[in-house]
């Protein structure tokens, strides 16, 4: 019964922010909108924002089940993007009702499990620390959050397959060569 207040409030506030931007919704409009009452609600989340990063990580999760591995990474990015693209009204008005900050967590959230996962494949076996590990996964999940910002910026009318296949390019044997260079280093 939960997941389907939750999935009920997802699919309201995703409507409403068709009509009016995010910071104009309250939760007397998304109650109504699912017929519940606003302490249904407050059970799940504690503010719009709440339920706004509920549905980003959510979002997320499901586009990246089985593809976290070095040789579907790139399928996983390609599935980022059409998530957030199947999303658009809901991304660009959030991205410019929400603050940077926010917007950058859940595209964080969206990439570091992806990377850190291929990182960890990549690193099998070879003596490298932790913190080296989650390193990589963030210098590259900064790389990925960048590009995917000034996508949204530009109003996401980019080819995101050429992104993707330029980001690809861009990081072809990069991510085992920094491994390999942590793994000297620390000798």
């Amino acid at each position: 019964m939960a997941n389907t207040t939750k999935r009920a409030l997802e699919a309201s506030l995703k409507k409403l922010m068709l009509k009016k931007p995010l910071d104009k919704i309250t939760i007397g409009d998304l109650t109504a909108d699912c017929g519940i009452s606003r302490m249904a609600f407050y059970y799940h989340f504690k503010d719009i924002y709440d339920l706004v990063e509920w549905v980003c990580f959510e979002d997320a999760r499901q586009a990246l089940q089985g593809k976290k591995t070095h040789d579907t990474w790139q399928e996983g990015l390609l599935q980022i993007f059409e998530v957030v693209l199947e999303n658009k009204p809901f991304v660009l008005n959030a991205y410019h009702c929400i603050n940077r900050e926010q917007m950058e967590n859940y595209l964080f959230a969206l990439t570091y499990r992806l990377i850190r996962d291929v990182v960890e494949e990549k690193s099998g076996g070879l003596a490298i620390s932790e913190d080296d590990k989650a390193f990589i996964a963030d210098f590259y999940k900064y790389s990925f959050v960048g590009v995917m910002l000034d996508w949204i910026k530009r109003g996401m009318n980019d080819d995101y397959q050429e992104l993707v296949r330029k980001i690809t390019t861009t990081l072809y044997g990069s991510m085992a060569n920094s491994i390999r260079n942590f793994v000297s280093n620390s000798q």
